[in-house]
């Protein structure tokens, strides 16, 4: 079903790991056995599935993408959000690198590289020197992996139970005045410069689309700015974003955890898109 040529634009950008998709660990299903529910594989990884979604869920995905303006919006790589195969139709619009890219029609919007990249050699130290401080800051007993996303942002692999206390709050203090942000995201460390935002991306999706109402969802400290700039927004119950008691007027705080969230966040995306079709 497609809305009619006039209706209004909904535009719905959504994190998607532990938002929407989620891994066998991080589904939290506390039923019995016999009374989980079935799941959509969405994404292979080393020729194993990694990411779910339940049948419920891809179903309200579905729906979601046949009627508003679906925006998978995450800071993963390109290459790592072409691993993932949602139900429904390909969504025309995505946000990969946590802002630095606005795919169309699955192609990276040179236009909006140059915005992006221009904003960060102005306003922001270099890669090259947030990599040379994380080298020399990090403990290799502490350290499993140091990466590089699409040359825009830093992260750590760590063993969080090794992790000294404190150590992300000196990195933090480190960064804020060289332009960049810190946020530890389960075993992940990122350092990420402050105009790469998902919601700077979002805004130029909704003026690209024609969008009169933004909604949105995340669960990690990356997605607050995105969770901020929507209309409505909703986060999960669980995540770093509940964790830390984060909150704001305009985004609802789901009590539901794990992918039982994730079919929540959808219902809500839908019944908010069919209020504004129906003028209320």
């Amino acid at each position: 079903m497609h809305p009619p040529a006039d209706a209004p634009v909904t535009l719905v950008a959504s994190d998607l790991d532990r938002t929407l998709i989620y891994s066998a660990a991080s589904l939290q299903l506390t039923m019995p056995d016999e009374q989980a529910p079935r799941l959509l594989c969405v994404e292979v990884y080393g020729r194993a599935p990694l990411c779910y979604m339940t049948e419920t869920a891809a179903a309200l995905l579905d729906e979601l993408a046949r009627t508003t303006v679906f925006v998978p919006t995450t800071t993963r790589t390109r290459e790592q959000y072409a691993r993932i195969h949602l139900p429904g139709p390909a969504p025309r619009y995505a946000i990969c690198a946590n802002g630095g890219h606005i795919l169309v029609d699955g192609v990276s919007d040179p236009g909006w590289q140059d915005h992006v990249a221009r904003r960060i050699d102005d306003e922001c130290a270099s890669l090259a020197e947030v990599q040379a401080h994380l080298r020399a800051a990090a403990d290799p007993s502490w350290l499993l992996k140091e990466r590089v996303a699409e040359d825009l942002f830093a992260y750590l692999v760590v063993d969080r139970g090794a992790l000294p206390e404190g150590w992300v709050k000196e990195l933090t203090a480190w960064a804020d005045p060289r332009g960049w942000t810190v946020s530890l995201q389960g075993r992940k460390i990122y350092a990420v410069p402050k105009p790469l935002t998902k919601s700077a991306a979002m805004h130029e999706v909704a003026r690209r689309s024609g969008a009169t109402l933004t909604l949105a969802a995340g669960d990690s400290l990356l997605d607050a700015d995105l969770l901020l700039a929507a209309d409505q927004a909703w986060r999960p119950g669980h995540g770093e974003l509940a964790d830390c008691g984060w909150g704001a007027p305009n985004t609802e705080v789901l009590r539901e955890r794990g992918g039982a969230a994730g079919e929540e966040i959808l219902r809500r995306f839908l019944r908010a898109a069919d209020r504004r079709r129906a003028g209320r």
